[in-house]
């Protein structure tokens, strides 16, 4: 089946737009991780236990929440939540 004038130009529209998607996400594919970024840790049972028996130590010692979310990798509203 021929393509007539008008889908002829619909088709090679969405080929353009599809080109232009895939040479973006390259794009962005490359870029580095920012390092600032801590990978989140899920904990359960003792460790979990132990975890918050730990920060809770810390925060009566007077250490920053901000300092221990940063080094745990946990957000400041979790160490308030304790």
């Amino acid at each position: 089946m021929p393509l007539n004038k008008h889908d002829l130009s619909k088709l090679k529209k969405i080929i353009a737009l599809a080109e232009k998607l895939m040479a973006g996400s390259a794009k962005r594919a490359a870029r580095p991780k920012p390092a600032s970024r801590i990978k989140r840790i899920r904990r359960s049972g003792k460790e979990l236990v132990a975890f918050r028996k730990m920060l809770k130590a810390e925060r009566k010692k007077g250490a920053s929440v901000a300092d221990l979310a940063k080094t745990h990798g946990v957000s400041t509203a979790y160490i308030y939540a304790l």
